[in-house]
């Protein structure tokens, strides 16, 4: 599920917003919904996360469990879209770009 960020973790700024695009967080998330992403915010198993997937990709992933060497397990919630660690292994922990907190459109809702 591909995001299109409206912030740059880089900068000096905690918050940004992440779109949504595509079907493979449905029913938790819709294409289009709109997320409050905390760049400092803890990752923990479970979460909602905004993450880089090999080749460059940014996109909405479930946090799944932290290998021993730090790295995410991160998971699709639907299994018949997109791409998610089984098809492309673990996730390097500089790779987890933010936690998302809220759906903030358009039906807003912590996550």
């Amino acid at each position: 599920m591909p995001v299109r960020r409206a912030k740059d973790p880089s900068g000096p700024g905690r918050w940004g917003l992440a779109v949504v695009r595509g079907r493979s967080m449905r029913p938790t998330l819709a294409d289009g919904d709109r997320l409050l992403a905390d760049y400092r915010g803890e990752a923990r198993p479970g979460r909602v996360a905004v993450v880089r997937l090999p080749g460059g990709v940014v996109a909405v992933k479930r946090l799944g469990h932290r290998e021993p060497d730090g790295s995410w397990w991160v998971e699709r919630d639907n299994p018949a879209e997109g791409v998610d660690s089984w098809s492309v292994g673990a996730v390097p922990r500089a790779d987890v770009v933010a936690v998302v907190v809220a759906r903030v459109w358009p039906s807003p809702r912590r996550l």
